[in-house]
């Protein structure tokens, strides 16, 4: 930790901008804030379940769950407004709408709070949405920014091996869980329709001195970002040190038999270029968290070292795996942070699985 906080002192300042979506950014950015980086997460606007598709079919808003969440981590102003935002209301109540104490929970029932708080703060806002996330930094008091990565409404779209085409986020992500046998590999991801990338979102990208995209699931989270307009090519001509952050674990529906390889080799193949690191796994889990996950047809993802290092000038392998209470395997947020910015340090103590 000494090591890591004077590491954070020397490059106080240094602008490090994130890209992903999902909770895999989470223990990037809940890490990041504890040093003096000026920090900014850039999220994908593809989500399309839950809260926010029901906002998006109520007030054509758009899904605002990435964002909330990129919020979340950065927060600094204590536990209550972190739970507050990610308070999601019970669904059900009773006949007539209500629950105890006469508090009126019809139409709200299934909705994150967060999720309404930004809604409502964009109406105050004349229906402005970064003003919307400004305000909503401010609540939390945040360590950094968060940016969408378009303003405008898409729909992404994978294309099927088999021809077959699935249209909307949440179908993409949940195929795998509602078709447990085998399924045609995603072929083609594309939006539907092409959409300009948000013009702050592009100049944070341009004047980063690191860009970490991932961790999070590859063509749900990840990749979509880099479909938006401009936003690939500006990662491209960006003079920053560009890192990706590789999977745990394979998805069924999405990675299926995926070795880190393959992991990067999809992102060079939509951001039409090369990263200058690449962060994974050593491979190594609880053989019993490998036989559950494996009753979900998830695997761990094979670090193929020496084909990695064919591909990117520098390549990082750790132990960087925490084990939670939960028993769901996730990335070491202090162990992931070194990873990527400053590898190689010979002052780290060993991984350890709790």
């Amino acid at each position: 930790m000494e090591a890591l906080h004077r590491f954070g002192h020397r490059q106080q300042g240094k602008r490090v901008v994130t890209i992903g979506g999902g909770t895999g950014p989470f223990a990037v950015l809940s890490n990041l804030k504890k040093y003096a980086f000026s920090i900014t997460a850039i999220v994908t606007m593809a989500d399309s379940g839950g809260s926010s598709r029901r906002l998006m079919d109520e007030f054509g808003q758009l899904p605002f769950g990435d964002l909330r969440q990129a919020l979340v981590a950065l927060s600094r102003n204590g536990v209550l407004w972190r739970d507050v935002f990610n308070f999601r209301f019970p669904t059900g109540g009773n006949s007539n709408g209500q629950s105890e104490g006469s508090v009126r929970v019809e139409g709200v029932g299934g909705h994150s709070l967060g999720n309404l708080i930004i809604s409502a703060l964009q109406e105050i806002n004349g229906g402005d949405l970064l003003l919307a996330v400004q305000d909503a930094q401010e609540l939390l008091e945040t360590a950094g920014d968060v940016l969408p990565v378009t303003l405008a409404h898409t729909t992404l779209c994978a294309e099927l091996e088999d021809g077959s085409t699935i249209c909307g986020e949440t179908d993409i992500d949940t195929r795998g869980e509602k078709n447990p046998g085998p399924l045609p590999a995603i072929k083609r991801l594309y939006l539907n329709p092409t959409t300009p990338g948000c013009a702050q979102a592009i100049r944070t990208l341009r004047r980063a001195d690191v860009i970490i995209i991932g961790p999070g699931d590859l063509y749900t989270s990840i990749l979509p970002n880099l479909l938006v307009g401009d936003i690939a090519q500006t990662i491209r001509e960006s003079e920053a040190e560009k890192v990706y952050v590789c999977n745990l674990m394979t998805k069924h529906g999405e990675t299926d038999g995926f070795q880190a390889s393959d992991f990067v080799r999809e992102i060079h193949h939509y951001l039409g270029g090369r990263v200058d690191r690449v962060i994974m796994h050593d491979g190594s889990f609880p053989e019993h968290l490998i036989e559950t996950y494996a009753e979900q047809q998830q695997h761990p993802v094979v670090p193929d070292v020496s084909r990695v290092q064919e591909m990117v000038p520098e390549v990082v392998v750790d132990r960087l795996t925490a084990i939670g209470t939960d028993h769901f395997v996730r990335h070491d947020p202090e162990r992931l942070v070194r990873a990527v910015l400053m590898p190689g340090s010979a002052e780290w103590p060993p991984a350890r699985w709790e």
